[in-house]
């Protein structure tokens, strides 16, 4: 039978990547290749989901997307994850890493360096901005609606706006396969939430890319544009985060106040890779205001939501669970988060290990 291949992407634009896609229509029978049949997997639907080592590679024009020149434009379009794509029939979403034309990995490719280790979990908050004619959802065409304070979690007409939008992306994130676990209007009006987990920085990060896809295209539908600037409206009004929350096998199972205070400390002292990292325009989003810490402090607290790393009371409790890293924007690339991430609870947990031998 014939299916629809739609193969993502991201571009070679800065300081954050944009996501391209295209499509490829392709025969596929789900019971040949019985090589491949332990691999696949099986969408909620029912339907078999191809892997994503038996789709094939395909190029494209890299100097449209400012990843090669014109002379020698051929990038390559490596599968890398594939989920049901719930819009249309016989279909599936194909998120791709970008490689030279010799197949190795491009400069702009964020995703290959990262180890997929499953004892990693993450939890991202992703924040974002209805738009219309460059102005939030709800906002008049001259001025601003009334201050901030009714619109979160908010219900009626006067209070909300883009729900629909909102529930539509839930509803096909599910439909797909993502784990998307709820969502929420945020504190200025316009403003969204969802919350997606996942294990292992690779798909994990993948799955943030493939959820903001389907929202984008989405809002497409609607004439509307997704907005993850971190700070869309200046003055008194919340910006947009893409809040991380994280554990290891560590933290799950033996934890402690020595654990986490390593974790935090050694945090504190990569604070500045951790911000490269989190996204572009960061520092008009983390002012100290509207439950941020400054982009030049770093600072962790119990229940803290002004504070850089937030200590959930159940781990101050229990002494077991997670940690919330309040920084990271709303246009944050996942990629380059879970890997300092990674890197910084590995030497965390090294320190850690050395001071209780």
């Amino acid at each position: 039978m014939k299916i629809k291949l739609e193969y993502i992407w991201l571009d070679g634009y800065t300081p954050e990547p944009n996501l391209r896609s295209k499509t490829k229509i392709i025969e596929w029978d789900a019971l040949k290749n019985p090589m491949m049949q332990t691999k696949r997997e099986m969408a909620i639907n029912g339907r078999v989901i191809p892997c994503p080592e038996e789709l094939p590679k395909w190029s494209f024009d890299g100097s449209s997307t400012k990843q090669a020149e014109g002379n020698s434009s051929d990038c390559i379009l490596n599968p890398v994850r594939v989920i049901l794509d719930p819009a249309r029939l016989d279909a599936f979403l194909v998120m791709c890493e970008v490689l030279n034309a010799d197949h190795t990995p491009h400069h702009t490719n964020t995703r290959h360096t990262l180890e997929d280790d499953t004892q990693y979990w993450f939890g991202f908050e992703q924040e974002y901005v209805f738009m219309r004619e460059g102005r939030p959802l709800g906002f008049p065409k001259d001025g601003y609606p009334q201050p901030q304070g009714p619109y979160y979690c908010a219900i009626g007409n006067n209070n909300v706006d883009g729900r629909d939008m909102a529930e539509e992306h839930l509803q096909i994130c599910l439909e797909a396969g993502l784990n998307v676990t709820g969502i929420n209007a945020e504190v200025m009006l316009g403003q969204w939430e969802y919350q997606l987990l996942g294990s292992g920085p690779q798909r994990s990060s993948d799955d943030v890319w493939l959820s903001r896809y389907l929202l984008i295209r989405i809002a497409e539908r609607y004439g509307i544009k997704v907005d993850f600037h971190p700070k869309p409206i200046k003055g008194d009004w919340n910006g947009s985060g893409c809040h991380i929350n994280f554990s290891s096998d560590l933290m799950r199972e033996v934890g402690g106040k020595e654990l986490i205070d390593s974790i935090c400390e050694t945090f504190k002292e990569r604070h500045e890779i951790h911000i490269e990292a989190y996204g572009s325009s960061n520092d008009e989003r983390l002012t100290g205001l509207h439950e941020t810490a400054s982009i030049k402090e770093f600072s962790y607290g119990v229940a803290d939501r002004g504070a850089s790393i937030r200590i959930p009371v159940e781990l101050a409790e229990k002494g077991v669970g997670y940690l919330e890293d309040r920084r990271p924007s709303s246009n944050v690339d996942p990629y380059k988060a879970t890997h300092v991430i990674c890197e910084s609870l590995k030497m965390s947990e090294k320190k850690h290990e050395t001071v209780t031998v």
